[in-house]
């Protein structure tokens, strides 16, 4: 702000300065034309010719020679006297330099202005004018003071805006502080609040989204522990009571092997559910696919043979519809773990003497394989439910049948995770369909 005043102060100067500097020197250039038309150079010749300059209404007006002698000073004290002035603008101006001073003093601007004056090109003289103008100086001292507290007016409404924006933004921030330090104990209910419309409160929006997901996890995290517990825990009480009933009764050879096999069973059981729960695990974490193109015909060619001797003992008819085929971008093992999963939950699930069809094609650019069931259905309200962990429509079939509710958790994360999309259409009754669907990979053609 300091630099504003004197910015503004310097431009009321030069304006006045540059009009007065124009109106002194035009007057000093007319005197001088005047003085050098004179045939003779000497007081009388030169007080005839000021006379003429009454109305240029300076205050002091001298005329000198080419050596500094003033012929003529218009000051009462120095009408008859004969000296040789040193004024600098009388030196400068003998030097052949139009020269113009002034300053502002006591509430009057005071002017001083020298010209050279010339006889058929040779210096004769000069002519030396002093003007003391009270209204411009009063003018301009009244401008400088007018604009210094315009200034310090405008100086004291920044410092007073800055230390208003300064409080307000600390406090925002302070706040913003206070919500990370509330989130880190864990109360992930707490909610940021910033008023405005700057990038704070864009910070406050990012906040609390991200304390939304975090919500979201610690659910998803609390609800898996909570399932993985219940979950394993009920093949440990089997298996806890199994073994009790051996260690405590009498049994016979016949019954303790029985028991031993329901054991075997009962691990068998936390076994699978262990794997299922590390390959989910590791899905989850892996965000990045190794960039491996497969064929999703032979897969499927194999993951049959596989589960052909399953299909049989369910009298389960498998259908392939393969007639097209086509690469697509994902890692063989994932690929052959999804097929697996779904084929084996339609012939898990299915009727006896069910029919289990698969169809693979092509459309707009994508690989669609369809898995279609004749089981038992799911009903519409459980839909929305049977790709999450641990979820299962029928627990009493699937514990009977080994399953775990993790399969089409991890299929889903396997898809989803190799840019592919999964649907499920089922009714109950008839049967269910799964639909999945893999940009189809076509590599760059080489064009040499």
């Amino acid at each position: 702000m300091l630099f504003l005043n004197i910015y503004t102060s310097g431009i009321s100067k030069e304006l006045f300065f540059n009009n007065k500097k124009a109106s002194m020197i035009e007057k000093c250039r007319l005197a001088s034309l005047e003085i050098a038309s004179l045939d003779a150079l000497n007081k009388n010749t030169v007080a005839a010719a000021v006379s003429e300059f009454e109305n240029f209404n300076v205050t002091r007006l001298i005329i000198t020679d080419s050596s500094g002698k003033a012929i003529y000073d218009s000051q009462p004290n120095y009408t008859d006297a004969t000296y040789y002035t040193i004024f600098p603008e009388i030196i400068a101006a003998l030097n052949a330099n139009d020269v113009f001073y002034w300053k502002v003093e006591n509430g009057a601007m005071l002017s001083r202005a020298a010209t050279p004056v010339y006889a058929y090109d040779t210096l004769i003289g000069c002519v030396y004018m002093t003007e003391h103008d009270s209204v411009q100086g009063t003018l301009i001292s009244t401008l400088q003071y007018s604009m210094l507290g315009i200034t310090a007016a405008l100086e004291v409404l920044v410092i007073l805006f800055s230390i208003f924006f300064s409080n307000t933004y600390s406090r925002r921030m302070r706040k913003i502080m206070s919500s990370i330090r509330t989130v880190r104990t864990g109360d992930y209910s707490h909610k940021l609040k910033i008023s405005g419309n700057d990038e704070l409160n864009s910070l406050s929006n990012e906040f609390n989204d991200l304390i939304d997901r975090l919500q979201t996890s610690e659910n998803k995290r609390s609800q898996f522990v909570s399932d993985a517990s219940h979950e394993l825990k009920t093949p440990l009480a089997s298996i806890k009571l199994l073994s009790d009933s051996i260690l405590q009764n009498n049994m016979d050879i016949t019954t303790i092997k029985e028991f031993v096999g329901d054991i075997g069973k009962e691990a068998d059981r936390l076994n699978r559910m262990s794997q299922k729960l590390l390959s989910l695990s590791k899905t989850e974490i892996q965000t990045e696919c190794s960039r491996e193109i497969s064929y999703i015909a032979p897969i499927i060619e194999r993951v049959i043979r596989m589960l052909s001797e399953n299909a049989r003992n369910n009298n389960i008819s498998i259908i392939k519809n393969l007639d097209s085929d086509c690469p697509i971008q994902i890692p063989e093992d994932d690929l052959s773990q999804i097929i697996f999963n779904l084929l084996e939950n339609g012939i898990k699930y299915n009727r006896k003497n069910g029919k289990l069809e698969i169809i693979l094609r092509q459309v707009d650019g994508n690989a669609i394989l369809t898995i279609i069931d004749t089981g038992i259905g799911i009903p519409e309200e459980a839909l929305s439910h049977i790709f999450e962990r641990f979820y299962r429509v029928d627990k009493a079939r699937s514990r009977s049948t080994g399953g775990s509710g993790l399969g089409l958790s991890i299929v889903r994360n396997m898809v989803e995770k190799n840019k592919g999309k999964i649907s499920v259409s089922s009714t109950v009754g008839v049967g269910t369909t799964f639909t999945l669907s893999f940009p189809i990979f076509y590599a760059e053609e080489d064009t040499k």
